[in-house]
């Protein structure tokens, strides 16, 4: 049994209830929480560490959507629009995954521990991440990604798929899960899509999909034509759309799903993946850097919403901190310490509820994923602590993951 004492315990939970001068008690689960002067009393036989100065003790971030596998990537890729930044990723795709060889992906988990994040959502597409998401001690929600649009190929890739899934199954842990992830509408065939969503299904396996993205892919699913139309007849002369947006989000009927960036889509789609009891993962640096548009987060459901990074193949940091700063400085609509509030939830128990974890929040009986940080000088108030730590946060002090100090 450990207890923390801090200036702030900020829960995270619904009415983001901050307590001053409070302590937190925990095991692999936590215990208790309240008053430092309460906790101090009810266990005097129990050290309490003191975290320090202007200190805060929150959850530990969740990040839904990294892509671990492209972390090699400084500045092979093309940004400024979507398909220009597709169009190099294939040219450069090799090189990026065989370079990471030398240790990028376990370099930036290691950073990523550091920033407080403690469960991430991997999208893995080759499986050259397995390794590296098996050591780390950070809770891993391990999506093994299908795509392929011919229909030619789809009991290949859908064999690829289960050798993969069933490695990721044979690793299942308290800190790794295998789950399930569709890449997109417009690249992948539904014949695909069904067999793998079957499996969901039957398994219970949570599932991510990238879905309304760019302009291109609104274009193409819409009318069949805009910047895909060159792109998908280069490979396969007269190709036409697989589904329509609306036919996609049918196929998710019955599955828990993440759907990923949705900056082009409707009222209509974003109503239709709240029926589905869906989540939106919302990846700001990333949306930018391809000029993918502003997902308007003021007209959707808060509870929905989750932030993530996506990976280095479309961002320069998969610190959610970062994020959040780059997201408080891109919703510019509204009161500041509103908005802080609401990307810290996002990154804390929205990320849990959307990954089905039992995180995220400071609550009796929850998972102890806790950490601490100093905030460089005393607050005017507690109600500027959001938006204070997001400016100038970068790192944790301390770590916990399941109760278990990381270092």
């Amino acid at each position: 049994m450990k207890i923390l004492k801090a200036d702030y315990i900020l829960t995270c939970n619904e009415n983001f209830e901050i307590i001053e001068d409070g302590a937190i008690c925990f095991d692999d689960k936590i215990i208790e929480i309240g008053k430092a002067k309460d906790i101090e009393a009810k266990y005097q036989n129990i050290d309490i560490t003191t975290v320090g100065k202007n200190s805060v003790i929150m959850p530990g971030l969740i990040n839904p959507h990294v892509h671990l596998e492209f972390s090699a990537n400084r500045t092979s890729l093309r940004y400024g629009d979507f398909m220009p930044w597709l169009n190099s990723v294939i040219k450069n795709r090799d090189k990026l995954l065989q370079t990471n060889e030398h240790n990028y992906m376990e370099n930036e988990l290691e950073k990523i521990v550091k920033s407080g994040t403690t469960t991430l959502g991997e999208i893995s597409s080759f499986g050259g991440d397995y390794e590296a998401c098996i050591k780390t001690p950070i809770k891993v929600v391990y999506f093994n990604e299908v795509l392929g649009s011919r229909p030619d190929t789809v009991d290949m890739l859908f064999n690829d798929f289960k050798s993969r899934l069933d490695t990721s199954k044979n690793g299942h842990n308290k800190t790794f899960i295998p789950a399930i992830s569709i890449h997109s509408a417009y690249s992948t065939h539904p014949i695909l899509v069904k067999k793998v969503l079957d499996i969901a299904r039957k398994e219970n396996f949570l599932v991510s999909t990238h879905f309304m993205e760019s302009q291109a892919e609104r274009d193409w699913l819409d009318y069949g034509n805009g910047d895909f139309l060159e792109f998908f007849n280069a490979f396969s002369p007269d190709t036409k759309p697989l589904s329509s947006a609306k036919e996609y989000l049918e196929l998710f009927y019955g599955t828990h799903t993440l759907f990923t960036h949705c900056t082009k889509a409707s009222k209509d789609e974003i109503e239709k993946i709240k029926e589905l009891g869906g989540f939106i993962t919302h990846c700001p640096t990333s949306n930018r850097l391809l000029n993918s548009g502003r997902l308007g987060i003021e007209n959707i459901d808060k509870s929905m919403l989750n932030l993530g990074t996506d990976g280095l193949s479309s961002n320069i940091s998969l610190n959610l901190w970062d994020e959040m700063r780059g997201a408080l400085m891109m919703h510019f609509l509204g009161n500041l310490d509103v908005l802080s509030k609401q990307l810290i939830k996002m990154s804390t128990i929205n990320g849990a509820n959307a990954l089905g974890l039992n995180n995220g929040i400071l609550k009796v009986d929850k998972d102890a994923d806790i950490i601490a940080v100093n905030l460089p000088d005393i607050l005017n108030s507690a109600d500027e602590l959001a938006t204070q730590m997001i400016l100038h946060t970068k790192k944790a002090d301390k770590i916990y993951i399941n109760g278990e100090q990381i270092v």
